[in-house]
């Protein structure tokens, strides 16, 4: 039976040579963007986009696009919105750091010295007014209420822990009835996904997902965990093992969901030793139906786990590598139109390395283009790019705060 632990969630200080650096750079933002503008000495409310580059995270008006702060960060970090429309989870060598964006307000952005404590900060997930964060060198994982941040005054708010049992790089969820789910591994992989109910009692277990990767949260809270082989898909407290049309390789990582769709979309690989990290298909999977489809794309459409986003009528939208934004249905199974965006690009040599992403808010979605240091917020409706802004950084991962 797994054992719960109430606290309230350790608060961390930086390391002592980065809380004057950090303290420096958020108490006055500085321009490190032309946008054909200097830095604001006012900004609106709205919007607020974070994006990270070597050493440091650059903050966004969300709707001109001009910078409102260059704060230093560690060298590599990736950027997780805590769903609160304001903050931002950075992961730290030293866990989730917060970032709080100043979305809908007229403060500055500041990295805070809050940190919810991580050994291996992995995955974020945001479902049902929770904020589930999990730590792959100890499986633990950390659950908060998502809008308590905005409460916060100088500390971190009470959070409930989950300890792990075996160590592995992994992800919860807990849905609105408080049943829990996460992946289960040790340090030689991952074999599926175990279900427990809001006592701790488990409910249903699979072992058929061998590298569990992933999750995502569709219609009716069905959960979906990409395998190495295909998918498992938990609803109403049975799991469902979807088999990928390739065996025995098939594998599914990512899932790319709506929650007001019954369709899940993911990435797909079916060669195991295949270079690089581009691939050019995709899964469609029916919660509902329990199906499992792979869609081939058209030749020289490819992408990475950066590169897809849902959007307006529960579309995907996908960034290729021909430079344009190609607007997936999954109800039907194929790309319906095509935006071009910025120039054509390659795939990364490593999956750290910066390479063109997006991220949806509403009809708007942000694309970065690393290779002119660039940035293009594009309507989705309409597939014209109505902002552009050239960055004196290149731009790696992105993460809007909606206000």
């Amino acid at each position: 039976m797994r054992t719960r632990t109430l606290r309230r969630a350790g608060l961390i200080a930086v390391a002592a040579g980065a809380v004057a650096t950090l303290a420096a750079c958020s108490s006055t933002p500085s321009a490190s963007v032309d946008a054909g503008a200097e830095t604001p000495t006012t900004v609106a409310a709205g919007p607020r986009l974070a994006v990270s580059y070597e050493g440091g995270i650059l903050v966004l008006d969300g709707e001109t696009l001009e910078p409102v702060a260059d704060l230093a960060s560690e060298e590599f970090t990736r950027l997780n919105p805590a769903g609160d429309g304001r903050h931002v989870l950075v992961t730290m060598s030293e866990g989730f750091q917060v970032l709080d964006t100043a979305a809908g307000s007229a403060d500055e952005p500041v990295l805070t010295d809050l940190i919810f404590a991580a050994d291996a900060p992995g995955h974020v997930v945001r479902h049902g007014g929770k904020t589930i964060l999990y730590a792959d060198g100890t499986s633990d994982t950390t659950i908060f209420d998502t809008d308590a941040l905005l409460a916060a005054d100088g500390e971190l708010p009470e959070a409930e822990t989950v300890p792990g049992v075996e160590a592995h790089h992994g992800v919860s969820v807990v849905l609105e009835d408080g049943t829990f789910l996460t992946t289960v591994g040790n340090a030689d992989g991952r074999s599926g996904i175990s279900a427990s109910d809001a006592s701790g009692a488990v409910i249903a277990t699979s072992d058929a997902c061998p590298g569990a990767h992933g999750e995502g949260t569709a219609a009716d809270e069905a959960v979906v965990f990409g395998c190495e082989n295909g998918a498992l898909v938990y609803r109403d407290g049975e799991i469902l093992k979807l088999e990928a049309p390739d065996q025995p390789y098939g594998r599914m990582g990512n899932a790319y969901v709506s929650e007001t769709s019954p369709l899940v979309v993911g990435d797909y690989k079916n060669d195991p030793d295949a270079e690089g990290y581009l691939l050019d298909a995709v899964t469609v999977i029916d919660t509902e139906a329990g199906s499992l489809e792979v869609v081939d794309l058209p030749e020289g459409v490819e992408y990475t786990f950066r590169d897809i986003a849902r959007g307006p009528q529960d579309l995907a939208y996908i960034l290729a590598t021909d430079g344009a934004v190609h607007v997936f249905d999954p109800a039907a199974g194929e790309i319906t139109d095509v935006f071009p965006v910025i120039e054509a690009w390659e795939g990364p040599a490593d999956w750290q390395d910066a390479h063109p992403a997006i991220v949806v808010r509403g009809d708007i979605a942000y694309v970065t283009e690393p290779a002119a240091d660039a940035i293009h917020a594009v309507d989705l409706t309409t597939g014209e790019i109505v902002t552009s802004a050239t960055l004196d950084i290149t731009p790696n991962e992105i993460a809007v705060a909606a206000g």
